[in-house]
């Protein structure tokens, strides 16, 4: 069987379905115990009054049928139903069959049993106003009505039982759903923690709650601590590296300088010169977006400064498509640059011109970079990802290359904000879109 519409049907978050665990059983037990206790119980209680009731109607129709003529018959009934709280009439017309209130539950039983008891029964009207039960009946004088109190043949307050069920499970349910939230609210804290961090916006933190959501905040911390220190590590370990490879570098350079200008010594210096750039792309990489700390900036405006400035500069960039300014987000603002600065300058590297446009939706915002150039094969766009990943055999090696670091180093901005770098194609200029999705 497929219980795939029932996935569907249920609610995703914990929220809601902690909820439902909780009144799903309350209800089911109201409605378990209204119809199996409340019909059960107040059906055999409005049989057993309609049988007593039956033993006065029976008394009052016998005196009835011992009349001689219908006024004397009317009498004697009259005289003995009165005392017993029972209206003996002839009736303007006959009602026959039997009506009732479609909500009138406990009315079918007292038909039943009035039909079952008395076969002179002609009509029973249970839905009048007045709160009473008229019943027609068959002599030998005519049609005869007999009007008694409802409440003779009903539990009166037949409700009682299941409007204090139903208030004592909704007040139970409103308690339960006060420590249901303060039970959950640990564990959204814990999840915004976690996302907020995951978008490189550490937030404040305190464990709270059940034991098990305290040492899985416990953890959560343990591990932000741990992965801080790692990258702290990683970055100071780099910088380091680096500063001492540039010392070296720096002399070999003075060094050639100062020798006769061959062509193995220029050969030399080009060598210099790549090793300097790649141990200046790898420091780039190691601080990823450590550059600055996040703050609320208009994404359009950085957009157009960027394209202000590649412009004083010459290059072929334009800006596409934009919104209007005014908008703020929560952005690293030095790290965007740089992830931007990289896509541009792979666009203008392998093109002749390229495109910047900026698309805000209601989650994501979205930098597209596109250009004319010969592009990425899908089968290789994950691996143009990675570090020092080199595909000059799908770009034109005319335009020079890289260390191979300027994709990952925006990928990796990108996961730092809470987003992603998709490679894919142009459908505007033809060659390579790159885009830069930051989660808003």
């Amino acid at each position: 069987m497929d219980w795939t519409w029932l996935k569907r049907s249920m609610p995703r978050g914990l929220y809601g379905r902690a909820a439902l665990i909780l009144v799903l059983p309350i209800a089911v037990m109201v409605l378990v115990i209204s119809v199996v206790f409340i019909q059960r119980h107040f059906e055999d209680v409005t049989r057993q009054m309609t049988r007593n009731m039956l033993l006065d109607l029976e008394f009052a129709l016998d005196r009835f049928e011992a009349g001689t003529d219908p006024q004397s018959a009317l009498a004697l009934a009259q005289e003995v139903a009165e005392p017993l709280a029972i209206k003996v009439s002839y009736p303007d017309s006959v009602k026959t069959g039997y009506r009732r209130l479609f909500y009138d539950i406990s009315g079918a039983t007292v038909v039943r049993t009035l039909q079952a008891r008395l076969p002179e029964v002609l009509g029973i009207d249970l839905a009048n106003s007045i709160r009473a039960v008229d019943v027609y009946l068959e002599t030998q004088h005519g049609p005869i009505l007999m009007r008694f109190a409802r409440r003779r043949v009903s539990a009166s307050n037949p409700h009682q039982l299941l409007v204090l069920m139903i208030f004592t499970g909704v007040v139970m349910t409103g308690v339960a759903f006060v420590y249901l939230r303060n039970q959950l609210r640990p564990i959204a804290r814990l999840a915004r923690a976690a996302d907020a961090y995951g978008k490189g916006q550490p937030v404040a933190y305190r464990p709270s709650g059940a034991v098990e959501v305290r040492a899985a905040g416990q953890a959560f911390l343990d591990m932000r601590d741990r992965i801080e220190r790692q990258t702290e590590s990683r970055t100071m370990m780099l910088s380091g590296v680096s500063h001492d490879l540039r010392t070296p570098l720096t002399r070999l350079r003075l060094g050639l300088s100062i020798m006769e200008q061959t062509a193995d010594v220029k050969a030399l210096e080009q060598d210099v010169a790549e090793m300097e750039a790649l141990v200046s792309a790898f420091l780039d990489f190691a601080k990823g977006e450590a550059l600055d700390d996040p703050e609320r900036i208009d994404p359009m405006a950085l957009a157009q400064d960027i394209v202000a400035q590649h412009a004083r500069g010459g290059a072929p960039l334009i800006l596409a498509r934009a919104p209007a300014l005014g908008t703020q987000m929560v952005l690293r603002p030095l790290a965007v640059r740089r992830a931007l600065g990289n896509l541009i300058s792979n666009a203008l590297r392998y093109g002749n011109r390229a495109e910047l446009s900026v698309v805000l939706e209601p989650g994501t915002l979205r930098f597209l970079v596109e250009d004319d150039g010969p592009g990425i094969p899908e089968a290789d766009r994950e691996q143009a990802l990675r570090p020092f990943a080199r595909l000059d055999a799908a770009r034109n090696q005319d335009k020079g290359s890289g260390v191979g670091l300027g994709l990952a180093i925006a990928s990796d901005i990108a996961r730092g904000h809470g987003g992603s770098l998709v490679l894919g194609e142009s459908t505007r200029l033809g060659g390579l879109q790159a885009e830069l999705r930051l989660a808003r």
